[in-house]
């Protein structure tokens, strides 16, 4: 047998519309099938709540329902499921219903929509020495800003007024069939009122376009396509919303002594044969001044030699990588005779040339040495 939907609702038969929405909106919550997952009974006891809500939420079928009983209102047949049915005069109960069920709070509602300022990009080309030691740049932006006139209200007086469609939520909600969703008011494009005495700098917009001047820290070891993030620096948000970040995109000038790789450096040197017959001590460049590598006697060329700890420093490290020296054999293009004299003995010495070659007596090596 059918329950007396005042009992049903756990109210008596004088309850106000506010006591009967109230006393629904409670058991919805309590057995709400989102809220008990796989309880049956629950099930059947929303569909009961629901079924007894939507008569006596009407003023005409509740006047039915008291002189007539349940045969008024459709012979006592249970109309409704989870799933289905017809909730389209309880959109309002459900929207909250469903705020508190998914949220876990009762929202505001209130409170126009906000929306987020923009993330924004700018790319700064920096030298070797600049991604190494880390340095403090000052780069000036174009971004949008808080009316500095209005405050961001967009008022000339910065007193808007309340929209009189949505009444300052923002939103416009609409239901249909078993749910409730809303949408931007179209009238103040979400921000709940309406500007009728438009500020004169922002023209009624309550953001300005400026360039600003923003100090960004380069830490040491930056490489290329590092995106440094300076929170809050981008775009001025809508409604009171955070604004947005700026993103600043490292990218490294090409040098002319070095190569980089991850945190390495790569650079070539030049020697004599005499030099890298015999060995040597070699000034080498590294990014600031100059270091004292020890060439080894018999170095062959292409040969390539580690300098420990004279690469870039790991982000955020002491670490630092490595300068790795490749050696290249130069040959000189001229020669005067002396020099030519004192090759050809070595040569003579290497057993490249017989011993009992004279010079002095040989007509193609008196055309070599004068």
């Amino acid at each position: 047998m059918k329950r007396d939907y005042y009992e049903v609702l756990g109210i008596n038969k004088t309850a106000s519309a506010e006591e009967i929405k109230s006393a629904y909106r409670k058991l919805a919550l309590k057995y709400h099938p989102d809220k008990n997952p796989g309880n049956k009974e629950a099930e059947e006891k929303f569909k009961e709540i629901n079924e007894a809500y939507e008569v006596l939420s009407d003023s005409q079928k509740k006047q039915q329902y008291d002189t007539f009983g349940h045969d008024s209102v459709g012979g006592g047949q249970n109309r409704y499921t989870y799933t289905s049915g017809d909730f389209s005069n309880m959109g309002d109960i459900f929207g909250d219903i469903f705020g508190d069920i998914f949220s876990g709070t009762n929202r505001s509602r209130n409170r126009a929509s906000q929306q987020r300022g923009e993330d924004l990009r700018y790319d700064i080309n920096i030298s070797f020495l600049e991604a190494m030691k880390g340095s403090e740049i000052s780069i000036n932006i174009p971004k949008k800003e808080i009316c500095y006139m209005c405050h961001g209200t967009g008022s000339k007086d910065g007193t808007p007024t309340r929209c009189p469609q949505c009444n300052g939520i923002g939103q416009i909600k609409y239901s249909q069939g078993f749910f409730s969703f809303s949408q931007e008011c179209p009238k103040c494009k979400g921000k709940g009122t309406i500007v009728n005495n438009p500020c004169y700098e922002c023209k009624g917009e309550g953001i300005v376009k400026k360039k600003k001047t923003i100090k960004v820290k380069i830490p040491a070891g930056v490489d290329e396509g590092t995106s440094l993030k300076v929170s809050g620096s981008g775009n001025a948000g809508i409604n009171g919303a955070p604004a947005g970040d700026l993103y600043v995109v490292i990218h490294l000038k090409p040098s002319v002594s070095f190569r980089r790789n991850g945190n390495d450096l790569y650079t070539d040197i030049s020697i004599s044969f005499s030099q890298a017959a015999m060995g040597m001590e070699y000034e080498v460049p590294v990014i600031e001044g100059y270091v004292k590598l020890k060439i080894p006697a018999g170095i062959q060329p292409g040969a390539i030699l580690r300098v420990r700890e004279q690469g870039f420093p790991l982000l955020g490290r002491k670490t630092k990588g490595d300068l790795y020296v490749k050696i290249n054999i130069s040959v000189p293009k001229t020669m005067n005779g002396t020099q030519k004299r004192a090759l050809f003995e070595y040569a003579k010495a290497m057993g490249e040339i017989p011993k009992d070659t004279k010079y002095q007596n040989d007509n193609f090596f008196k055309k070599i040495f004068n």
